[in-house]
């Protein structure tokens, strides 16, 4: 199988894996270190199940993983650079943003957020 098959196909199912926007807030809120999913389930404001289930994802896709100190488990980011990647990739997001003034404020406050 070509090398550009495989790249491209293994590019393709991160990009699936974390083409969702709790995903991604997951992602940024573990830049700096591990969390727990109660942890998570406040900074996202969705139900712990939810978490559970996007955090599951990342784990298949080896984007997370956990860490278990009695009942409570955390997770962290594999890669670190991941968050970071992100964060450069608002800049896509600000520019297809066109005219909209609304939200080229919002990505470079999240931005500014994320790199804190």
């Amino acid at each position: 199988m070509p090398v550009r098959v495989v790249a491209t196909r293994e590019m393709a199912a991160l990009l699936g894996a974390i083409a969702h926007p709790h995903r991604i807030r997951i992602i940024e809120e573990l830049r700096n270190g591990e969390m727990d999913v109660n942890t998570l389930q406040g900074l996202l404001e969705v139900s712990h199940s939810r978490v559970s289930q996007h955090l599951s994802v990342l784990r298949w896709h080896h984007v997370v993983v956990e860490r278990r100190e009695g009942r409570h488990v955390f997770y962290r980011l594999v890669n670190p650079r991941l968050a970071a990647w992100l964060v450069d990739g608002l800049s896509f997001v600000a520019e297809q943003a066109g005219a909209r003034e609304d939200v080229r404020d919002a990505v470079e406050k999240t931005r500014e957020i994320w790199q804190s």
